[in-house]
């Protein structure tokens, strides 16, 4: 018995370890009809001659675990710049691949209570437990929506286009019943199974010439030029500057450098998250003489920095967004709302700060949250745009942009120096694509020893900085969209779709009975 289920569990972590694959930056999404499909198969049958459903929990453990451990091992990267980190690297290899299977295992334990003979009802039951359990994953605690199997369609620009309808999770949702169909073949008992099979592959195909004709119609709108530019610049200068003691004044010759300002045409330019860490923005006049130098009268510039606020006699950090003019004035400014878990604030950090247990990014304390996130305006005399921020980690939150939909471009800061030249970097960049499909605006982003890109409201990159190289980007032209259904309705669209699935459950099973 004892061999039996091991070879069960290596059975099932291997699917899982094989769908990983289908993510970016490899994107074999053809990979998930089978691992899926098997998976599927495997916990159907199991659940005709198993009672206790303790056992289906460690089915999808083990699943997520093979799937995430393949897929987040680099994120370990991060912790191999700080000596006093380094002893956490196994603990984070295998940790939080085994706390997110959790999600899973809870998945299919709930899949054995729910569970109906009828195939066709356990594979809605399946779909609408895998992407009810996604969304939460992308919600609950601080929320960590990465690598949702739907990712693997990243490349596919024409299927993807559905996104601006449905959104991320719903997208999400269609896609588990995708890969799963094929078991439904399998499974058949009658022509109803091969029916509800092949109308996946009709809605599949309904997708790419719904794609093929957006993308028609946005190719046939005219370029409009813009009385100004945006310049994101992508540099690559070492995250040693985190940890001891950097020339600050050569960083930001060197940024200055990249961004070649002309004077000529008024620009934005744009310089990646933290790009300046050892001064906070309320230092910046420091180098006034040198940016009235450097940049035009129209220029604006916007970058990452540390800022910090006093409340209640205490002196708070905040990962910050500023953009300033070329005299330094501060134009606006915006706080990161959503912190990345251990990289920027120490949960409980009370109790285990006692056992020495720190920020990633920073050696003081953990950086405070932002209170909301709305669109900056920006405006002088030849500019006037509602700019909306997001640093870093906030571009995965699919439906979580903004309550305030009136902005003109969508600004992305990063720094992806802290996963190397990894798979991370890439995975970080697919969700740029997927937001600016669902929002139906231009993403212009600048990250640091990452990918710097112009991405259209199609999720087409139009221009690209490739990872580990160094320039700019420009827009000064674009094409006017619509908001999009999803930015309007968000994720009630995802509600809907759940509740269409639960109809065609009982639909089934009444004609089963008929």
């Amino acid at each position: 018995m004892f061999k039996k289920n091991f070879l069960n569990y290596l059975y099932i972590i291997f699917l899982g370890a094989l769908s990983s694959y289908s993510l970016p930056p490899y994107n074999y999404f053809i990979i998930n009809f089978i691992t899926f499909s098997l998976f599927f198969i495997f916990i159907f049958k199991k659940k005709k001659i198993i009672l206790n459903n303790k056992s289906f929990f460690y089915y999808g453990w083990y699943f997520g675990f093979g799937y995430f451990l393949f897929s987040l091992y680099w994120i370990a990267i991060s912790l191999t710049f700080d000596q006093s980190f380094k002893f956490l690297i196994p603990v984070a290899i295998i940790l939080l691949p085994a706390f997110l299977a959790i999600f899973y295992g809870l998945m299919t334990y709930l899949f054995s209570i729910l569970y109906s003979k009828n195939v066709i009802s356990s594979f809605f039951i399946f779909s609408i437990l895998f992407g009810t359990i996604e969304f939460l994953r992308g919600s609950i605690l601080t929320g960590f929506p990465w690598n949702l199997i739907s990712f693997s369609f990243s490349n596919s620009i024409y299927f993807v286009q559905i996104l601006s309808i449905i959104g991320t999770y719903s997208f999400n949702l269609i896609c588990i019943s995708l890969f799963t169909a094929p078991s439904l073949f399998i499974l058949r008992n009658s022509r109803r199974e091969i029916i509800v099979c092949f109308s996946f592959v009709f809605i599949s195909i309904a997708f790419l010439i719904f794609g093929y004709t957006k993308n028609n119609n946005f190719n046939s709108l005219e370029s409009v030029k813009n009385p100004y530019t945006i310049k994101a610049i992508s540099p690559n200068i070492s995250l040693d500057r985190f940890y001891s003691k950097q020339d600050e004044l050569k960083i930001i010759n060197e940024l200055i450098e990249l961004s070649d300002s002309i004077k000529i045409k008024p620009t934005i330019f744009l310089w990646p998250e933290g790009i300046i860490p050892d001064s906070y923005m309320r230092d910046m006049s420091t180098y006034k003489n040198l940016f009235i130098n450097s940049f035009g009268e129209h220029d604006l510039i916007i970058m990452g920095l540390n800022s910090v606020e006093i409340k209640n006699d205490k002196n708070l950090f905040f990962n910050s967004m500023a953009i300033f003019n070329n005299k330094l004035d501060l134009i606006a400014n915006y706080n990161k709302v959503n912190l990345v878990p251990f990289g920027e604030f120490t949960p409980f950090e009370n109790i285990l700060s006692l056992i020495g247990l720190k920020t990633v990014t920073n050696n003081y304390q953990s950086f405070s949250s932002g209170q909301t996130r709305s669109p900056l305006n920006i405006k002088n005399s030849k500019i006037d745009l509602n700019l909306l921020p997001l640093i870093c980690y906030e571009i995965i939150y699919s439906g979580k942009l903004s309550r305030d939909n009136n902005f003109d471009y969508i600004i992305n800061i990063s720094e992806d120096g802290w996963f190397g030249n990894s798979i991370g970097p890439k995975q970080h960049f697919s969700h740029s694509i997927f937001r600016s499909i669902e929002s139906g605006k231009y993403i212009v982003r600048s990250a640091n020893n990452g990918i710097s890109a112009i991405i259209n409201p199609m999720g087409i990159v139009e221009q690209k900085i490739e990872f580990g190289t160094t320039g700019y980007v420009e827009l000064s032209e674009s094409k006017l969209v619509k908001s999009t259904p999803f930015m309007l309705y968000g994720n009630k669209i995802f509600l809907i779709l759940i509740l269409i699935y639960i109809f065609l459950i009982f639909s089934f099973n009444r004609l089963k009975h008929e």
